[in-house]
This record gives structure tokens, C-alpha cells and sequence, in this order.
């Protein structure tokens, strides 16, 4: 596969990921468990919560260093 495939590729997995996640966020169950989120959450699961999302957006370059050529980065 040639760099602007993959690259192309890793756009395309981008744009339905996006598609995805605004999709789930719409559902009405969803909807409610945001806006009970404040009123259930601790403090330690607030952290807890924080720590996953920083892990998750390291992961997420870690997978675009590796996938993307050095030149689009």
C-alpha cells in the first residue's frame, strides 16, 4: 500500500469514528447520562476519567506516527 493510501485510509477511519460518535451522542440514553454525569461522578472517578482520555489521545498519535508518512505529521 502506498503512502497516499494509507494515508487516505487513515482519513476515511477519522471521518467514521466522527460519524460514529456523533451518532451515539444523539441517542437519548446517552443524552441522560451526560447530564446526570456532574450528580454521579466522585472525585476519584472524575480522575480516573481524565487519566483514560489523555491515555486515549496519546494512543490515538502513537497510531497516526506509525500510520501517516513522517512528511504529512
Amino acid at each position: 500500500m502506498s503512502a497516499s493510501k494509507s494515508a487516505v485510509a487513515a482519513i476515511e477511519l477519522a471521518v467514521a469514528a466522527i460519524g460514529i460518535a456523533v451518532t451515539v451522542s444523539r441517542h437519548p440514553l446517552v443524552r441522560a447520562g451526560i447530564k446526570a454525569a456532574p450528580q454521579l461522578m466522585t472525585p476519584a472517578m472524575r480522575e480516573a476519567a481524565a487519566e483514560a482520555a489523555l491515555n486515549a489521545a496519546f494512543n490515538a498519535g502513537v497510531v497516526a506516527r506509525r500510520m501517516l508518512p513522517r512528511r504529512l505529521i
